[in-house]
């Protein structure tokens, strides 16, 4: 009788047991699934009201909190406390942190341990941003679902120290509610209102609804845009992507390779964008220190000597950029022509 109520104790915690199905599964978020309805519905009606209701202060006004918004997004969230391009001195870590609340796209916190983790994951099947899949899936889909128990899993071992020693992202973290009521809805929306003259259904339509539309699908393009700029072997008559790294373009080769490179745009681009600007204007005030990028030199040197000693490629390049450190002088930033 004791084996047979042992076996039956089993069977029946196996039964209980997920399946690997089960464990893999994401279900909707359905409080977002709802945002997002009513941002793409609303936001696309504000386009209407921008063009036949709204005031040019409310327009210029929405446009610049749009813009900070991204500016947290790129530089913030994904170039300064994901990648750690560069260090920044308290003052403009609170005025990013402003900034990425502009967004409303979560805590930095979070957002920086999802994107690390669609490092970790990239072209895997754990990656909660679906890369493997299409556009839609990582633009879209990937953030109107919760993680799989699989996924929270792997998020808790992403290496989050330097978010947790650091002040500002868990300040924000801790009153993130507060943050965006006040930053994300009352300023957007009471700021036309109060002062422009606007009629609540304009400043509510036009400085919430629309900003939101826009930061959302661009600050999405994070985790997204490499597949529109991305051009894979198969597309191209090469048995190589050695181009990407000589050229530094086709941004997604380069960056998911190297991400800690302070040139690296989110749209494609290297070196010429608005984010890589701003950070050279913060490093020119002194504010931001410690700029991090790898030298055409680097990478050359890098690919020969992963040619010549079969080690992987990009291994080889970051021991080329750790012998060219100490030749960079600090205002490097500022000649790029010249040191990059």
């Amino acid at each position: 009788m004791g084996g047979h109520a042992k076996t039956d104790a089993v069977n029946s915690g196996s039964k209980d047991a997920p399946t690997e199905a089960e464990f893999k599964k994401r279900d909707a978020n359905w409080p977002v699934v709802l945002f997002y309805i009513h941002v793409y519905i609303l936001g696309t009606y504000g386009i209407y009201v921008t063009f036949t209701s709204a005031s040019w202060p409310t327009i210029l006004f929405t446009a610049l909190l749009t813009l900070l918004g991204m500016l947290g997004v790129t530089v913030g969230v994904h170039r300064l406390w994901a990648h750690r391009t560069f260090t920044a001195t308290v003052p403009l870590r609170v005025f990013l942190m402003l900034c990425q609340t502009l967004a409303g796209q979560g805590t930095i916190y979070s957002r920086v341990q999802a994107h690390r983790l669609h490092h970790a994951k990239f072209q895997e099947d754990d990656d909660p941003y679906y890369s493997k899949q299409s556009f839609m899936y990582a633009q879209l889909h990937g953030n109107l679902l919760k993680y799989s128990r699989q996924q929270e899993q792997l998020l808790l071992t992403v290496d989050m120290s330097d978010m947790e020693n650091d002040g500002i992202v868990m300040f924000q973290k801790r009153y993130y509610v507060l943050l965006y009521i006040g930053l994300n809805v009352l300023l957007p929306v009471n700021t036309p209102f109060q002062y422009f003259g606007e009629t609540l259904g304009v400043s509510t339509f036009v400085g919430f609804w629309l900003r939101n539309l826009i930061v959302l699908n661009v600050g999405n393009l994070v985790n997204s845009a490499h597949f529109i700029w991305s051009i894979h072997k198969g597309f191209k008559p090469t048995d190589s992507n050695s181009i990407f790294f000589i050229t530094k373009s086709f941004w997604p080769q380069f960056h998911y390779l190297l991400p800690y490179d302070y040139q690296s745009g989110e749209f494609g681009d290297y070196a010429s964008g608005t984010g890589t600007t701003m950070i050279r204007i913060f490093a020119a005030l002194d504010m931001a220190k410690n700029l991090r990028t790898v030298s055409s030199v680097a990478v050359r040197n890098g690919l020969t000597l992963a040619v010549e000693t079969k080690r992987p490629i990009v291994e080889c390049i970051e021991e080329q950029v750790k012998l060219e450190q100490n030749a960079l002088p600090a205002n490097h930033y500022l000649n790029r022509e010249k040191f990059m």
